[in-house]
């Protein structure tokens, strides 16, 4: 019984690992947590995919390997930034760079390192002639 138990727990660690491992070693892939403005919830860690005009983002743990959140390039604006304390979830995410975020009438905060958010800075001004963006 508790074999058994074992085992299936052993299995779920060996999932969670690879789902971990098969997410953040995609190409076009970052390790960015997510956060409602409301405050409902706290941080979520998760990876931040590229993709042509839009960033999916996927939860580290979960079922689905489809993105729960999809943040559009156009229209999407960028009020603020500052940088993550010791006093916020843990201090696992200290150091990295949270960015006040709105698109459409979603408001979100985004965290990163500093990397990740070079490439986020650089993926906004690449938006097409003409599309209407809004970096503060």
């Amino acid at each position: 019984m508790v074999l058994d138990v074992l085992i299936v727990v052993a299995l779920l660690v060996a999932l969670l690992a690879s789902r971990v491992l098969i997410l953040t070693r995609s190409r076009g892939s970052v390790l960015c947590c997510l956060r409602p403005t409301s405050k409902e919830r706290g941080w979520r860690v998760g990876v931040a995919r590229y993709a042509d005009g839009q960033l999916n983002w996927i939860p580290l743990i979960g079922l689905l390997p489809r993105p729960r959140h999809v943040i559009v390039r156009r229209g999407l604006v960028v009020s603020g930034r500052r940088r993550i304390g010791s006093g916020e979830f843990y201090g696992f995410i200290e150091g990295m760079t949270a960015l006040e975020c709105r698109n459409g009438q979603s408001a979100f905060e985004l965290a990163m390192g500093y990397r990740a958010l070079t490439g986020f800075v650089a993926w906004l001004e690449s938006a097409p002639p003409g599309a209407y963006l809004d970096v503060s």
